[in-house]
C-alpha cells in the first residue's frame, strides 16, 4: 500500500498505481466529476497517470489555475488536432496554455489560413471534442521521437527534441494526433464543451527574428456554453476600456515609427496625469522617511556586469553604446537597483544610517520582441516608481510592514478594492539553488508572513516560487470587468548586496551586510496607467484627472466669458479648459464625453449675465446653473472628501 497525504495534512492508504482521479472517486463521486489537474510531490500530473509510492498530493477544479492549465493545454492540443484535419500538411511549434486560453504556433506550409476559417476551426473542434478522445501520455526514447516526428516533416519538434535528456521525452495522443509535450492534460477531450477562436498573430519561430514567422492560432474554450457567453460579454466590454483607444480619446499618449516601436511619447495631458501620480507617490513616500534620488538613463557596460544583469538582460536588450575611447562601452539602463547599490556605496554606513530608503522615478530600456509590444502594457522604455531600502536583518518585518500601508493606500486612493497576495517561498528540498544563509532566509521569509498576518492579509503561499536571491510578496488586483494585473512587489534580495560589497557597522564595531528590498508599488508609470485605465473605462477619480472641467460657450459671442470663467476657476485651483470651437453645443458635449472630462459648463447669454455656469456631470446629465466660486467649492469639496475618504 502507499500512503497518500492531501493538503491539510490527512493521510490515507492506496493500492500502488493508484491514479489521481480514482483518489478522488473515493472521496466523492462529485469531486471527481470536477477535478481537472493535480500535483504530486509538487510535480505537475495527469489525473489519469498512476501514482507507485507514497505522496503528498493537491487537486484542482475549474477555479484553480492549475485546473484552467491544464484544460487550456489539452485544448491547444485539440485545436492542432482539427488544424491538422482541416489543413493537410501544416507543420507545428509550440501550444502552451496562457493566461486566458492558449495558443498554436504553427507554419502553415502553403495553406492559407485566415479569420473566415475560425468557424470551420471551432466546428471541427467541437466534433473532436464529442467524440471524448482519451489523451494517452506515453515515454519515448530520444532516438524514436526524433524518427517519428522526422518521418512526419515535423522540422520545428525536431529542434525541440534535439535539445531535451534522453529518458525525459514523453507524447500525448489523442485520436490521430500526437504531440511532443510535457503535460499534464485532461483524461479526454470530454469535458471540453465550448469553443472560441480570438485571433491569428504572426510569431518568429522562438521569438528570434532571423527564424521562420509563424502563424500563431489564438483560442479559448470552456466546460460550459454560459462560461463562454459571460466570458465574450466581457471581451467586448474589455475593447471599449482598451487603453489605447482610451488615451487617443483622451489625448494622453502617442506612438511614433518616426521615435520607435514600444517608446511612449506623453502628450500634454498624459504628461499631467503622469505628473500627478509621481506627486501624489512623493508625497506618500516623504511621510515614510523615502529620500529622492535621480541615476543616470545610461551606465558603464561594467556596473551591469557586477549587478549580473548584463548576463540577464545583455543578450536580449539594447546593443552597447561604443564612446571614441576604445574598448569602453555604456549600456542604455535595464534596472535601476544597480545604481542605487553606487549610491549606498559612496559613503561608509553605520547601523545609524539604516534602514536607508532610497526612491526614484528611474527610465529604464529594455528590448521586447516587436510581436511582444502592446500600448503601455508592453514596452521597451518605461519609468519604474523605483525604491530600495537597505536594512538590517532584523529589520525586515517593519519595513514590510510600512511598504504594505503604502501600496493598500494607494489601492484605496484609487478604487483597486479586489486584491490578493501571494507570498513566494524557497523550495525547502533544493536549497542549494538559493543565495544567503539559511538563518537569513528563515528570517526574511517569517518577517514576511507575520507581516501579512499583522495586517490581516490571507495571502496565498507558494513553495518554490521565491527568486534566487530572496522571498518576495506580490500583489494582484481585479479590475472592474475581472481580469487580474500584478500591481505592487515588495522583494527581498540578498543577491545585490553580495555581488556589490555593500557593508555597514554594526553596534559591535563589525562589518554586516545590509539586506536590500526592492519595492514597486506602481511597477512602471505606464503600465499602471494602462491598468487604471481600463479599470476606470477612462473615467478617473476626480483628484487625478488632467481636465476637471471644460468650459463650453454655445457661441463665439461668449468666447470671452469662458476663458474668464477658466481662468477664475484655475485661480481657484480648478483644472479647467475651453471648448471654443465653432461646432454646435451637442457635438462640443460628445466630443468632451469621449474626453472623459468629468464636468461640463454650458455658458451662453443667461450666465454671462449672471456670473454663472450650467453644470453637467460625466453620466449624470444635468445639475444645475450655479455661481462661479459655487461650482469651484463644490468640485473642491468633492475632492477633498474623496481624499479624506
Amino acid at each position: 500500500m502507499i500512503t497518500i497525504t492531501f493538503p491539510d495534512k490527512s493521510t490515507r492508504q492506496y493500492e500502488p498505481g493508484t491514479t489521481p482521479l480514482q483518489i478522488a472517486e473515493s472521496i466523492s463521486t462529485r469531486l471527481a466529476q470536477d477535478i481537472l489537474a493535480a500535483t504530486v510531490n509538487g510535480a505537475e500530473w495527469d489525473i489519469s497517470r498512476p501514482i507507485n509510492e507514497d505522496a503528498e498530493i493537491k487537486l484542482f477544479k475549474w477555479d484553480d489555475a492549475e485546473g484552467k492549465h491544464a484544460f487550456w493545454h489539452s485544448s491547444a492540443h485539440l485545436l492542432a488536432e482539427a488544424l491538422q484535419e482541416l489543413f493537410p500538411g501544416v507543420k507545428f511549434g509550440i501550444g502552451p496554455a496562457i493566461e486566458n486560453g492558449f495558443y498554436y504556433d504553427i507554419d502553415p506550409n502553403g495553406n492559407s489560413i485566415t479569420a473566415a476559417d475560425f468557424p470551420a476551426i471551432e466546428a471541427k473542434m467541437l466534433e473532436l471534442a464529442q467524440k471524448k478522445e482519451a489523451i494517452v501520455r506515453a515515454d519515448i526514447s530520444k532516438d524514436d521521437a526524433m524518427k517519428m516526428f522526422a518521418d512526419r516533416g515535423e522540422e520545428y519538434k525536431c529542434e525541440l527534441i534535439s535539445e531535451l535528456e534522453d529518458g525525459h521525452i514523453t507524447t500525448y495522443t489523442q485520436g490521430a494526433f500526437t504531440d511532443l509535450c510535457r503535460g499534464p492534460h485532461l483524461p479526454s477531450t470530454a469535458p471540453i464543451k465550448a469553443v472560441k477562436i480570438l485571433s491569428l498573430a504572426g510569431a518568429y519561430w522562438r521569438g528570434d527574428e532571423k527564424r521562420n514567422q509563424l502563424v500563431r492560432v489564438y483560442g479559448i474554450t470552456f466546460p460550459k456554453k454560459k462560461m463562454l457567453d459571460e466570458y465574450l460579454v466581457m471581451l467586448e466590454e474589455a475593447k471599449k476600456r482598451d487603453h489605447r483607444k482610451l488615451g487617443k480619446e483622451m489625448e494622453l499618449f502617442a506612438f511614433s515609427a518616426n521615435v520607435g516601436a514600444g517608446l511612449p511619447l506623453w502628450l500634454p495631458k498624459g504628461a499631467a496625469l503622469r505628473d500627478r501620480l509621481e506627486q501624489f507617490l512623493r508625497k506618500i513616500q516623504k511621510r515614510y522617511g523615502y529620500l529622492q534620488v535621480i541615476t543616470p538613463h545610461i551606465g558603464n557596460k561594467n556596473l551591469y556586469v557586477t549587478s549580473g544583469h548584463y548576463a540577464k538582460y545583455g543578450k536580449d536588450s539594447f546593443q552597447p553604446i561604443h564612446t571614441p575611447e576604445e574598448g569602453e562601452e555604456y549600456l542604455l539602463k535595464p534596472m535601476n537597483c544597480p545604481h542605487h547599490c553606487e549610491i549606498y556605496r559612496s559613503a561608509p554606513r553605520s547601523y545609524r544610517d539604516l534602514p536607508m530608503r532610497l526612491a526614484e522615478f528611474g527610465t529604464v530600456y529594455r528590448y521586447e520582441q516587436s510581436g511582444e509590444l502592446h500600448g503601455l502594457t508592453r514596452v521597451r522604455g518605461f519609468t519604474q516608481d523605483d525604491a530600495h531600502i537597505f536594512c538590517a536583518p532584523d529589520q525586515i518585518k517593519e519595513e514590510f510592514l510600512k511598504v504594505m500601508d503604502i501600496i493598500f493606500y494607494i489601492f484605496k486612493a484609487l478604487k483597486f478594492d479586489n486584491f490578493e497576495a501571494q507570498i513566494s517561498l524557497r523550495d525547502p528540498n533544493n536549497k542549494e539553488k538559493y543565495i544567503g544563509s539559511d538563518e537569513n532566509w528563515h528570517l526574511a521569509e517569517n518577517a514576511i508572513i507575520e507581516a501579512c498576518a499583522e495586517k490581516g492579509l490571507n495571502a496565498r503561499t507558494e513553495l518554490g516560487e521565491a527568486a534566487f536571491y530572496g522571498p518576495k510578496l506580490d500583489f494582484m488586483v481585479k479590475d472592474a470587468i475581472g481580469r487580474r494585473w500584478q500591481l505592487g512587489t515588495i522583494q527581498v534580495d540578498y543577491n545585490l548586496p553580495e555581488r556589490f560589497q555593500l557593508e555597514f557597522t554594526g553596534a559591535d564595531n563589525q562589518k554586516h551586510r545590509p539586506v536590500m528590498i526592492h519595492r514597486a508599488p506602481f511597477g512602471s508609470l505606464e503600465r499602471f496607467v494602462a491598468v487604471l485605465l481600463e479599470h476606470t473605462a477612462g473615467k478617473l477619480p476626480l483628484w487625478l484627472v488632467p481636465d476637471q472641467c471644460v468650459v463650453l460657450p454655445i457661441s463665439e459671442k461668449f468666447n470671452d466669458y469662458a476663458r474668464r470663467v477658466a481662468a477664475e476657476l484655475n485661480e481657484a485651483d480648478v483644472r479647467a479648459i475651453v471648448d471654443d470651437r465653432n461646432e454646435k453645443i451637442g457635438k462640443k458635449i460628445r466630443d468632451n464625453e469621449l474626453k472623459r472630462i468629468p464636468y461640463m459648463l454650458v455658458v451662453g447669454e443667461k450666465e454671462a449675465q449672471n456670473g454663472e455656469v450650467s453644470v453637467r456631470k460625466q453620466g449624470e446629465g444635468d445639475k444645475g446653473t450655479m455661481k462661479i466660486t459655487t461650482f469651484a467649492k463644490y468640485l473642491t469639496d468633492e475632492v477633498a472628501s474623496m481624499i479624506n475618504q
